[in-house]
C-alpha cells in the first residue's frame, strides 16, 4: 500500500454542511462507533467526529486505526484502555483551596497507571505501532502522581493509618477505646441479663451505637442513657452508663480523625494540583485511544481497509460496499452487492440512469459516504487496490427536498441548492445529485439541468448524478470526459441485478414495468402515441441495448463457470493419467523381473536334468558359474553406463554452476544464509503406497511387524525393512 504523505502540513479548507452529513447518513455511522466505545467520554467524542482539516493529521488518524486493526491478528494485542472519567475531579482541582474525596484520588491513580502502562507498551512495540506511539509521545510519563496517592490511599479507596503520625495515634486511641466500649458493654449485658431485665434479643444498634434491649418495666432499674424504644413500646434501648463514658470519648476521637483526614486530603489535593494539565492530557489520550479502538472494531465488522491516497485526481473504489446496508443485510443473512466506480481526469462525471429500485441512489450514496468516512479517519470496505484523493468539498442533493420551515417547494429548494453548488463547485469538489432535474416541467427542468451539468463539467468537478432525463443521457454521451452508466436489470423478469455498468445509458423501462404490473396493453399503446415517436424509439433502443448487455453478462458468467468446470475435469484426467502410467511402469518392471526369473529357472532346470543323467558334479558347477558370470557381466555393463551418464550430468551441472558462481557469491553477501531444515522421514502406515529406494515398482503396505512391512505389488507380495522403503503416496483418511 502506497500512501503519499506531504512533508509539510497541507490544509485543505474542507466544507461539509450538516445537510450533506444527513444525506449520506454519516450520523448513523457515528452512532454505531459510539456504541462500540468503552468510555462515556469516548462515546461523546465519537459522536463529534468530523472530517479532518489538514492532510497530515488525517493520514496519522488513518494509520493509527489501521495499526489498531492489525493488533487483532498479532500476538502483541494493545492493552485495556478503559478508565473512569475524572471530569468532575478536574473541575474541582481547578478551584483554589478545594479538595477531593478519597474515591476521586483512587480514580486519578488508576487513570495514571493505565496511561503509564499504555505509554510503556507502545514504546516497547513501536515497530508494530509507530503512529500510535507517535500519539503516545505527546503525553508525559510520570509515576509521581501514583506514588503520592499510594502513600495516602490504599487500594480499597481508604485513607491509610500511616498517612500522617497524628492519624496513626488517633486511630490507635480509637481502637483502644473501642476495646473498652466492648468490654464495659459486655459486663453490663451479662449483669442485666442475669437479673432478667433484658428482652430475648438482648441487644441492638441505635444511631450506630450498641445498646441493651431492656424490657419497658425494668427501664428505671438499668443505669444509662435511653436511646429509643421499639414501635410497640415494650422494649427500651439503653446505652449502659459505663459504656456511655467511653462512647463519648470515641465520638471525640472520630471527630479528630475526620478533621485530620480533611487536612490530609487538602494537602494531597495541593500536591496533585500542579499535575492538572497532565491529568487533562491523560484523560484526553485514553479517550482518543478509545475512539481509535472503536473505529478499528467497526472496520473489522465491515472489512474496512486503508486504500491508497494519491495526489493525482482519481477516485477508484473497487468492490465498494455501503457499510450500513452491508451490516443490515448481514443481520438478515442477505447478500450485499458491491459496486466498482471510477472517476478520473478523463472521466469526471457519471450519469446513472435506469428504472427505480435498481440501486442507483445506493451506488451514489456509497461513493459519498465512503469518501466522507475516509476523510474523517475511518477505514472503508473496498478492495485493497482501491485509491482516491482528498476533496475540499462534498456537495449533495439527495432525498426529500422540501423545506417546510422556509415554505419552499421541492423545485425551489433544489434551485437554491444548485445556486449554492455553482458558488462552491471547483476542481476539488465532488457533487452527488439524486434525480437531477426533477421537480418541474420535464422539458424546461431538463434544459436547466443540462446547463447546470455543463457548468459543473467545465469547472472540472467530479460528480455522480442519477436521472431519467434523456437529454442528460445524450449530453453525458457527447461530453468527452463524462460517461453514462446504468444498473443492470434482468431482461425477462425486469428484476434488478444491483450491478453498475459504465459506458451505456439505462432505460427507465417505463412501459415494460407498467405492463408487468398489470396495466392493459391498449392503455400503454395509447400512452405511447401521446409522446414523440423519437423519444419512444430512443428509450426503446436503450432498453434493447441494456437487454443485450444483460444477456452478455449472463453468457459471460456461464462461460466462466464452464471454463472452471473444464479446468477441474482436466486436473482429474491428469491425475488419472499419472496413476495409469505408474501402474503400467510397475507392471512392466514386474514383467521384466518375472521374465528374467523364468529364464534363469529354465537354465537351472536344464542343468539339473543333465546332472540327473550323468551325475557329473564338475560340469554342474561349471554351468552354474557360467550363468553367474553372465549375470554379473550384465550388471557391470549397466553400472558402467549409469556411471558414464552420471559423470556427463555432473559435468553439465559444474558448467552451469561455474557460470553463475559470481552472482551467487554476491547474493550470499547481501542475504543471510537460510538454515536448511531437513524434512523428517515420514512414518509409514498400512495402506501407504511405497517403493524401494533403488527400485521403481510401487506397491501398497498390507501389514507392518517389527520394523518390517509386507508390500503388495498386485501380482505378488514381498517383505522388506521400513528403512529401505520410501513413501510415494500416503493413505487417504
Amino acid at each position: 500500500m502506497v500512501i503519499f504523505v506531504p512533508q509539510k502540513t497541507q490544509r485543505y479548507m474542507i466544507s461539509i454542511t450538516e445537510k450533506t452529513l444527513q444525506d449520506l447518513q454519516f450520523p448513523v455511522i457515528l452512532d454505531t462507533i459510539s456504541t462500540i466505545c468503552n468510555t462515556e467520554i469516548g462515546k461523546l467524542k465519537a459522536l463529534e467526529i468530523t472530517p479532518f482539516r489538514d492532510k497530515d493529521t488525517l493520514i496519522q488518524a488513518l494509520l493509527q486505526t489501521s495499526e489498531y486493526v492489525s493488533s487483532f491478528q498479532n500476538n502483541n494485542a494493545i492493552p485495556n484502555h478503559g478508565f473512569d472519567a475524572i471530569t468532575h475531579e478536574i473541575k474541582f482541582l481547578a478551584i483554589e483551596d478545594s479538595f477531593l474525596e478519597v474515591s476521586s484520588f483512587r480514580k486519578i491513580a488508576n487513570l495514571s497507571a493505565t496511561v503509564n502502562f499504555m505509554l510503556q507498551f507502545l514504546q516497547k512495540f513501536e515497530e508494530y505501532y509507530p503512529n500510535l506511539n507517535h500519539r503516545a509521545k505527546q503525553v508525559t510519563l510520570t509515576k509521581d502522581i501514583i506514588h503520592m496517592i499510594d502513600d495516602v490511599v490504599d487500594k480499597y479507596g481508604e485513607i491509610k493509618d500511616n498517612a500522617s503520625p497524628d492519624l496513626l495515634n488517633i486511630r490507635r486511641s480509637m481502637n483502644a477505646v473501642r476495646g473498652k466500649v466492648n468490654q464495659s458493654f459486655g459486663t453490663a449485658l451479662t449483669h442485666y441479663n442475669s437479673l432478667g431485665y433484658l428482652d430475648d434479643i438482648r441487644e441492638s444498634f441505635v444511631q450506630n451505637r450498641r445498646v441493651l434491649a431492656v424490657l419497658a418495666m425494668y427501664r428505671r432499674k438499668v443505669k444509662g442513657s435511653i436511646m429509643g424504644s421499639s414501635k410497640t413500646g415494650s422494649i427500651a434501648y439503653i446505652e449502659p452508663e459505663a459504656t456511655l463514658q467511653y462512647s463519648r470519648e470515641l465520638s471525640n476521637l472520630e471527630y479528630e480523625e475526620k478533621e485530620e483526614i480533611t487536612r490530609i486530603l487538602k494537602l494531597l489535593s495541593n500536591q496533585i494540583r500542579p499535575f492538572l494539565p497532565l491529568l487533562v492530557q491523560y484523560q484526553d489520550f485514553l479517550s482518543d485511544i478509545d475512539v481509535i479502538a472503536a473505529k478499528a472494531k467497526y472496520a473489522n465488522k465491515i472489512n474496512g481497509i486503508l486504500p491508497t491516497i494519491t495526489e493525482e485526481r482519481r477516485l477508484y473504489f473497487r468492490d465498494a460496499y455501503h457499510p450500513i446496508l452491508y451490516l443490515n443485510n448481514k443481520q438478515k443473512d442477505e447478500i450485499t452487492h458491491p459496486q466498482t466506480i471510477e472517476l478520473g481526469q478523463e472521466n469526471r462525471i457519471i450519469v446513472i440512469s435506469g428504472p427505480n429500485a435498481g440501486g442507483k441512489t445506493i451506488s451514489l450514496k456509497t461513493v459519498g459516504l465512503l469518501q466522507l468516512m475516509l476523510q474523517s479517519g475511518m477505514l472503508i470496505p473496498v478492495h485493497e487496490r482501491s485509491e482516491t484523493f482528498l476533496f475540499d468539498r462534498i456537495l449533495t442533493d439527495i432525498g426529500d427536498n422540501q423545506s417546510i420551515e422556509n415554505h419552499l417547494s421541492t423545485y425551489s429548494y433544489r434551485l437554491k441548492n444548485m445556486n449554492y453548488f455553482l458558488k462552491k463547485c471547483n476542481r476539488k469538489t465532488m457533487f452527488l445529485i439524486d434525480e437531477f432535474g426533477t421537480g418541474s416541467d420535464p422539458e424546461l427542468g431538463g434544459a436547466l439541468a443540462e446547463i447546470f451539468l455543463e457548468e459543473f463539467y467545465h469547472r472540472e468537478a467530479f460528480g455522480i448524478i442519477t436521472t431519467h432525463y434523456s437529454n442528460l443521457k445524450i449530453l453525458a454521451n457527447e461530453l468527452p470526459f463524462a460517461t453514462n452508466a446504468n444498473m443492470l436489470f434482468d431482461e425477462k423478469t425486469l428484476e434488478p441485478m444491483y450491478k453498475l455498468v459504465l459506458g451505456q445509458a439505462g432505460s427507465s423501462f417505463t412501459f415494460e414495468v407498467a405492463l408487468k404490473n398489470g396495466i392493459p396493453f391498449s392503455l400503454i399503446n395509447r400512452a405511447k402515441k401521446k409522446i414523440e415517436v423519437g423519444k419512444v424509439r430512443f428509450d426503446k433502443t436503450i432498453a434493447t441495448l441494456q437487454k443485450e448487455r444483460s444477456k452478455l453478462e449472463k453468457t459471460s458468467q456461464t462461460l466462466k463457470e464452464e471454463e472452471s468446470r473444464a479446468r477441474e475435469e482436466g486436473k482429474k484426467m491428469e491425475t488419472i493419467n499419472v496413476k495409469i502410467k505408474q501402474k503400467l511402469e510397475s507392471y512392466q518392471e514386474l514383467y521384466d523381473s518375472n521374465q528374467k526369473t523364468i529364464y534363469i529357472g529354465q537354465k537351472i532346470e536344464d542343468i539339473s536334468e543333465k546332472y540327473f543323467n550323468n551325475k557329473n558334479k564338475k560340469e554342474l558347477i561349471g554351468e552354474f558359474l557360467k550363468i553367474i558370470e553372465i549375470e554379473n557381466s550384465k550388471r557391470k555393463k549397466a553400472t558402467a553406463k549409469e556411471s558414464k551418464a552420471q559423470l556427463e550430468k555432473k559435468k553439465e551441472i559444474i558448467e552451469e554452476v561455474t557460470v553463475q558462481v559470481e552472482e551467487i557469491r554476491k547474493e550470499k553477501k547481501e542475504k543471510k544464509q537460510k538454515v536448511v531444515v531437513e524434512k523428517p522421514k515420514p512414518i509409514l502406515k498400512i495402506g501407504d503406497r511405497v517403493r524401494m529406494f533403488d527400485g521403481k515398482a510401487v506397491g501398497t503396505i498390507d501389514s507392518i511387524e517389527k520394523n518390517k512391512a509386507t508390500v503388495n505389488y498386485g501380482v505378488f507380495t514381498s517383505k522388506a525393512s521400513l528403512e529401505v522403503l520410501e513413501l510415494v503416496e500416503a493413505v487417504k483418511k
